[in-house]
């Protein structure tokens, strides 16, 4: 199983929330560079980074800092938040990140998607955030009527090769991962999925890999010691 330890950013600061709820935001880690160093020290294989300011307004946000970031990074990293252009695509590539996550423009701007896929095609990853098995966009704080499964579907048919999948209701609660829509997903396409949200344990790990599953993101559980990169 490949541990994604991740770092989520509000104003430069590693934060987690809860559920994705912004109101309920808890200050995290130690300042970004050296949170990083901290993982890489602890043995991570690629660190996931998410710009919340900028999943929220559309744009990268704190494109600098995390620029900063991989290009100091001894390890691969990936990306997300306010990816929706290829500008940004193209910025973060050259500052030397290996995986970019597009959400919301996955689903608003196909013209983007296609343009990203054709260009970087080994690099994109889609990210589908789903509440109640509908996919939500926009930083979580918009609903669609968007199945995740279908959505899923028809991202394999652009040729994604890998999705990061979240249930919001499970992501920042330490609850266990929810095992359900995992498993549909893995087996409804493809794609390599990348699970996400509410992972707590060890067991949570290995009832992930017992999906067929073998790369997981990892937050709250990281920060709380609850899971270790080194066993």
């Amino acid at each position: 199983m490949l541990i994604l330890p991740a770092m989520d950013l509000i104003n430069g600061q590693c934060v987690r929330l809860y559920q994705g709820d912004f109101k309920q935001t808890t200050q995290v880690g130690s300042a970004p560079e050296s949170q990083l160093n901290t993982f890489i020290e602890d043995g991570a294989k690629i660190i996931h980074i998410v710009d919340l300011d900028g999943a929220r307004s559309g744009k990268p946000e704190q494109l600098e800092l995390i620029s900063k970031l991989a290009k100091s990074s001894s390890v691969p990293v990936q990306v997300g938040g306010g990816i929706r252009t290829l500008e940004t695509v193209k910025a973060y590539i050259e500052a030397g990140v290996s995986r970019i996550v597009v959400g919301t423009a996955a689903l608003e701007d196909e013209t983007f998607l296609e343009a990203a896929l054709e260009n970087y095609q080994d690099n994109i990853v889609i990210g589908i955030d789903a509440r109640d098995e509908k996919v939500a966009t926009r930083g979580w704080e918009t609903e669609t009527e968007v199945d995740y499964i279908e959505f899923a579907k028809k991202m394999e048919q652009l040729g994604v090769k890998r999705i990061v999948f979240t249930d919001i209701s499970k992501d920042g609660t330490m609850q266990g991962p929810n095992l359900e829509q995992l498993k549909k997903i893995h087996e409804a396409v493809s794609c390599e999925i990348v699970a996400s949200g509410g992972i707590r344990d060890q067991a949570d790990l290995e009832a992930i890999a017992a999906i067929g599953i073998q790369e997981a993101i990892v937050g709250k559980a990281m920060y709380e010691g609850t899971i270790k990169l080194r066993r």
